[in-house]
């Protein structure tokens, strides 16, 4: 599957054990959606957009009425990325 950047960086922050929480006005519409990391650092990438089309794909979903998180697909539709916080290995 083809995922455009902002979603892969969404994706990534997921995977690592990071969060999306909505905001949602007194109609119940979403006005923004925020992607948390698991280190408390707020990704600008994530927008309402980015959000829906990664909950179209079912790449995200929430459980129980949590916040919403990476599903097995999604993790499957991950390409690899560098950890920054992974040094390079000394030879």
């Amino acid at each position: 599957m083809n995922i455009p950047k902002p979603q892969q960086r969404t994706l990534h922050a997921l995977a690592q054990g990071g969060h999306i929480e909505l905001e949602r006005d007194e109609n119940g519409r979403i006005t923004s959606a925020e992607c948390v990391t698991r280190d408390g650092w707020r990704l600008t990438d994530c927008t309402v957009g980015v959000f829906q089309s990664l909950k179209r794909k079912r790449l995200i979903a929430s459980q129980d009425g949590g916040p919403y998180r990476i599903t097995r697909l999604g993790l499957g539709n991950l390409r690899a990325q560098l950890d920054n916080r992974v040094g390079a290995k000394a030879w």
